[in-house]
């Protein structure tokens, strides 16, 4: 969804282009999108002290986006980034817009329910990811990257189907609708590691960070960002606070 104003202004928001809904869908045209992140976006750009903005979305692989900030394709990364300390130090990072937990997806009928039992398991996730690294603390299981891809999401989902792995890690939204539209795949269980994602902005960029910050603040305090929140994900709870 890109938000249209008169102003001019535009920023340029990074992200992969990838059916993850309720996060974001495929984008038809290569330019809008649906979903919490394009919406919560737009509501955020509509905000900034400097003046509302025309979003403009640069679509690029997952392990390009903080690249494609740092180098000046893009003025931020808006995709699911989780506030890392490697992420942090390649870009400046906002307050908070979402928090999740990370939910382990396996085939429906398979008895693992901790991570205890994945012992010799081939578990997937994005390389580079949060959901990596809550991977990479499994005892005894093979860790299997995906990226490089224009549906990381999916190929996850049909290497899990298809046996070449045994399940895969992803924030919890995912299983809003998996659990609808795939009954083949289920919960294994959730980790509450309530990951902070935040927009991303070239290192020193503080005016456009602080711009966005106060933007995030103010949504957040007068409720229209938990509305977006709700609208997308009514299974989860919101979960930010004013002055969070």
């Amino acid at each position: 969804m890109t938000a249209a104003y008169a102003d001019g202004r535009t920023i340029r928001l990074a992200c992969i282009d990838s059916e993850a809904t309720p996060l974001f869908s495929k984008s038809p045209d290569g330019r809008t999108r649906g979903g919490y992140e394009p919406e919560a976006a737009a509501l955020v750009m509509s905000r900034l002290a400097g003046g509302a903005a025309d979003i403009e979305w640069v679509m690029v692989p997952w392990e390009e986006m903080i690249p494609s900030v740092r180098r000046g394709d893009a003025d931020a990364v808006w995709c699911g980034q989780g506030i890392t300390p490697e992420r942090s130090a390649q870009v400046d990072f906002t307050r908070p817009y979402a928090v999740f937990n990370e939910t382990l997806v396996v085939r429906s009928g398979d008895p693992a329910r901790s991570p205890e039992r994945l012992a010799g398991y081939r578990i997937g996730a994005i390389a580079g990811s949060t959901n990596m690294k809550l991977a990479e603390t499994f005892p005894g299981v093979e860790l299997v990257g995906f990226g490089a891809s224009d549906d990381v999401f999916g190929d996850m989902i049909e290497a899990t189907r298809s046996g070449a792995i045994d399940g895969f890690v992803d924030d919890d939204v995912v299983m809003i609708p998996l659990a609808r539209e795939n009954h083949d795949l289920a919960e294994a269980f959730t980790v509450q590691t309530r990951n902070r994602w935040g927009v991303g902005v070239a290192p020193g960029d503080d005016r456009l960070r602080e711009e966005i910050d106060r933007a995030i603040e103010q949504v957040v305090a007068d409720g229209s960002l938990e509305a977006v929140w709700r609208r997308w994900m009514p299974l989860l709870a919101f979960p930010l606070a004013s002055g969070a």
